[in-house]
């Protein structure tokens, strides 16, 4: 396709960079962004600077060094609540959502959480006053540092180089909406298929691939989707008006045409790290109840099941690895001989009849908090599943290894809607409707009406 002056000027002066080193790399790997450097500084030159404004040089009350630790615990506590909000986070080239919302929530979070960490360590962060100032000031400092991190990232990488998938109406409608509204993005490439479209990409060079027609996810994941999320190549899905009916809330606009990003994992390591945390914050808040509750089962299942307590059974976990979950014993000894794997059903025969009240009331699954606290399971997410039965439902499911995403968990959202016969295509959906809308309050939620479940015996 011959390329007009503009797009030849925007290749000549940006040539793609050179090698990253091995240390940044491995940095980059693992979260690290030179984002959060600038932020640092910007912070705390806002804070100082807001110092200067309302005191001058005469600062009240103490000498400038207790002032420099303030200001430095301040700092690490925004630097916190940025990356767990997602502001560190790799963004797409094209569709970029706007940043000034997103900063001011999470400052507006992290000055909440100043005011506290003062309150809780007796310690004078800074003067209370400042930490209105700090909310407005830090807001648009740091929007503006992303706006410049874009502008130096189109610099030095060029414009988004965008390869066209879809039906040829599709295509040309989009060609015309992009030479016209986004001139910056350059096409350097059409499919009307996703078929092989990995190596169509790679040969044309490009950043990002637009979807334009419907149907055509199938053929993207979880390849090249997997590919092209970890070689930081964006892929979004034009959606219509049949699209718009399901509900989409992270909708894009590019040249003036709606998108929505497609992810090969649909939590960002971030949001997973803040998931982490908080689980084992509430591990050690509820260990005074957790710990006596469990001796006292662990009594009952050896006086009623014999002295093989425990049962250690091999499940399907995160990324589709192996483990070994641990849990109560309720079933009687070889209860599958002969069977070979089976799925749990109301009424199962092959439970110890006294034990039968431990697994309505979820008591058995205790144990469970180990593999927590060990990282091969979650409190809330995908139920695990044993290797056999995972083989089985990835042949016959399509997207079953979606649920794969995140540890599995003790209780889940196809948890306190489903029951233990209800079908495993039913319970993926409920599965991975919970990877797209994880946060801390929807766990809180499933937690507290798993108890509800427990208490009415609905399983």
């Amino acid at each position: 396709m011959p390329k007009t002056q503009d797009q030849r000027r925007w290749l000549t002066i940006s040539a793609p960079p050179g090698p990253e080193p091995v240390l940044l790399q491995h940095l980059r790997t693992r979260g690290f962004r030179w984002l959060q450097v600038a932020d640092a500084a910007l912070l705390m030159l806002a804070m100082v600077g807001i110092n200067v404004v309302r005191f001058g040089t005469n600062w009240p009350h103490y000498p400038v060094s207790h002032y420099t630790i303030g200001f430095a615990i301040a700092t690490a506590i925004h630097l916190i609540v940025y990356y767990f909000a997602g502001l560190y986070e790799p963004e797409l080239r094209l569709g970029h959502r706007p940043w000034l919302p997103r900063i001011g929530a999470a400052t507006l979070v992290a000055v909440l959480l100043d005011s506290l960490a003062a309150l809780a360590t007796g310690r004078y962060l800074m003067p209370r006053a400042n930490l209105v100032a700090l909310l407005v000031v830090a807001s648009l400092l740091l929007t503006a540092s992303r706006h410049l991190s874009r502008w130096v990232r189109l610099r030095r990488g060029g414009p988004p180089r965008v390869f066209l998938v879809g039906a040829p109406d599709d295509v040309n409608l989009a060609r015309a909406h992009l030479h016209e509204s986004d001139r910056t993005a350059l096409i350097v490439g059409e499919s009307t298929s996703a078929i092989g479209l990995e190596q169509l990409v790679d040969e044309a060079g490009a950043t990002d691939v637009l979807m334009l027609s419907s149907g055509g996810l199938a053929a993207l994941f979880p390849e090249p989707l997997t590919s092209f999320e970890r070689r930081g190549i964006g892929a979004l899905q034009r959606i219509g008006a049949q699209e718009t009916m399901l509900g989409l809330r992270e909708v894009r606009e590019v040249a003036g045409m709606p998108f929505v990003p497609l992810q090969a994992h649909t939590l960002p390591r971030s949001r997973a790290h803040l998931k982490r945390c908080l689980e084992l914050v509430a591990i050690i808040a509820l260990s005074p109840i957790i710990l006596p509750v469990a001796l006292l089962v662990s009594c009952y299942v050896r006086i009623v099941a014999g002295k093989h307590i425990l049962l250690r059974q091999e499940r399907v976990g995160r990324n589709g690895r192996g483990f070994e979950m641990v849990k109560f014993r309720t079933m009687q000894p070889n209860a599958e001989e002969g069977l070979g794997p089976l799925l749990a059903r109301r009424n199962d025969p092959r439970v110890i009849p006294a034990c039968q009240w431990l697994r309505d009331t979820r008591l058995d699954e205790i144990p469970n908090l180990w593999n927590v606290v060990k990282g091969e399971m979650s409190i809330v997410g995908p139920r695990p599943e044993r290797p056999e039965l995972t083989a089985r439902h990835e042949e016959l499911i399509p997207g079953y290894r979606r649920r794969h995403e995140i540890p599995p968990g003790i209780t889940g959202l196809a948890q306190i809607h489903g029951s233990y016969h209800t079908d495993p295509a039913f319970k993926l959906g409920y599965d991975l409707q919970y990877l797209v809308n994880w946060s801390p309050v929807l766990d809180v939620e499933i937690a507290l009406r798993t108890v509800w479940v427990v208490v009415t015996r609905r399983v």
